[in-house]
C-alpha cells in the first residue's frame, strides 16, 4: 500500500477482510519483497510530489513495469495513466506520474468537491457502489485496455453519462471511484484475486 498520502487506512480495511497481510509503503527498498500494489485515492498532486520527493516513484514505476498486480483507484488512476489531460505540467509530462497504463485520463472530470455523487455501476457481473470525488474519467482507451464499467446513461448524470470508470490492463487494475468506501468487495476481491495469482496459492482468512 503506498501510504504516501490518500485513503489508506480504508483500503488496507478492505484488503484485510479478504485476508491479506498489508503493509504500507513510503520507501523504495520497502517494495521488493511484496506481491501487489495499491495507488490509494487522495491527492494525485500530492501523492506524485512526495514520491518523487521520497525517492519511492522510480521504484513503483519498476514494479509496475515487472507486470505485478496493482490497483489505482481515483488519484491512483491518474499516477497509472500514461497521459493526463486538465493535469499539472508535472503529471502531463511523465515526471511525477507511474505511467504503464495505456489511457487517456482526465483529471477531476466528474468536478470539483461539491459535484462528487454516488452512483452504482456494472462490474464484473454485480452492481457495484461508486463514489465519485473530484473523481478523473478516462476519455480513451489503447487496443490492450479492457473497459469494466461505465456511468450509466441516465438523464440525472448528465454529461457523465457513459464516461468510462473502471480499466484493466494485464495486471493493473484501475477505477475512478473509490471502492475503498463501503463494504462492497468486488474491487478489492478482483485485485487480491490476481496478487494471489501472481504469487502462487495463498489460503485467504475464513
Amino acid at each position: 500500500m503506498l501510504a504516501l498520502q490518500g485513503d489508506v487506512r480504508e483500503h488496507v480495511a478492505a484488503l484485510r477482510r479478504l485476508g491479506a497481510d498489508v503493509v504500507p509503503v513510503r520507501r523504495a527498498e520497502e517494495l521488493a519483497d511484496l506481491d501487489g500494489l495499491v495507488l490509494p485515492g487522495g491527492e494525485s498532486t500530492t501523492i506524485g510530489r512526495l514520491a518523487v520527493r521520497f525517492g519511492v516513484m522510480d521504484a513503483v514505476r519498476a514494479f509496475v513495469a515487472q507486470a505485478r498486480p496493482v490497483l489505482g483507484t481515483c488519484a491512483g488512476m491518474v499516477l497509472l495513466a500514461d497521459r493526463v489531460l486538465d493535469g499539472t505540467p508535472a503529471q502531463e509530462d511523465g515526471s511525477e506520474a507511474v505511467g504503464g497504463l495505456d489511457v487517456t485520463v482526465r483529471r477531476n472530470a466528474f468536478g470539483r468537491q461539491v459535484d462528487s455523487f454516488e452512483t452504482t455501476v456494472d462490474l464484473a457481473g454485480s452492481r457495484v457502489p461508486a463514489v465519485l470525488i473530484r473523481a478523473p474519467w478516462v476519455e480513451s482507451v489503447g487496443p490492450g485496455v479492457e473497459v469494466l464499467a461505465r456511468v450509466e446513461g441516465s438523464p440525472t448524470h448528465g454529461g457523465a453519462a457513459g464516461r468510462i470508470v473502471a480499466v484493466r490492463q494485464g495486471s493493473l487494475l484501475a477505477t475512478s471511484f473509490h471502492p475503498e468506501i463501503g463494504d462492497d468487495p468486488v474491487v478489492h476481491r478482483m485485485f487480491w484475486d490476481s496478487v494471489v495469482g501472481a504469487a502462487g496459492p495463498v489460503v485467504p482468512a475464513e
